[in-house]
C-alpha cells in the first residue's frame, strides 16, 4: 500500500490504526491495520517505507486523516538467548499524530 491508497483507505473510514514499527539500526516501518490485517506502506520503488523517527512519520502522514496511531516494539524475549518460549508480547503505545513541538 502507498501513501495514496493510505489516503483513500483512511477518508473512506478503513483505517483502524496506523502502527510505527521500531526495528534494528533506529529505524521504523510503517503498516496500516484494515480489517485486522497489516498492510505494510511502500514507497514509490515498492519497497517498506522507511521513517527515521516519530516525527518524520507525522510529517509524512500529515495529509492522511487522523486515525489512531501507536509506536511498537517487538518482543525482546525473541531476541534473547536460552530463555526458552515465552508468551512474546509486544510493546505497543498509543502517540499523538500532532507533533509536542
Amino acid at each position: 500500500m502507498n501513501l495514496h491508497e493510505l489516503n483513500g483507505e483512511a477518508r473512506a473510514g478503513r483505517v483502524e490504526e496506523l502502527n510505527l514499527i521500531a526495528i534494528e539500526g533506529g529505524d521504523y516501518l510503517l503498516e496500516a491495520r484494515i480489517h485486522g490485517r497489516p498492510h505494510p506502506l511502500a514507497d514509490g520503488r515498492g519497497q517498506r517505507l522507511r521513517v527515521h523517527s516519530v516525527e518524520d512519520a507525522r510529517l509524512l502522514l500529515q495529509d492522511v486523516p487522523l486515525v489512531s496511531m501507536n509506536l511498537v516494539h517487538w518482543s525482546v524475549q525473541d531476541e534473547m538467548c536460552g530463555l526458552g518460549s515465552h508468551p512474546g508480547e509486544d510493546l505497543k503505545v498509543p502517540i499523538s499524530r500532532r507533533s509536542a513541538w
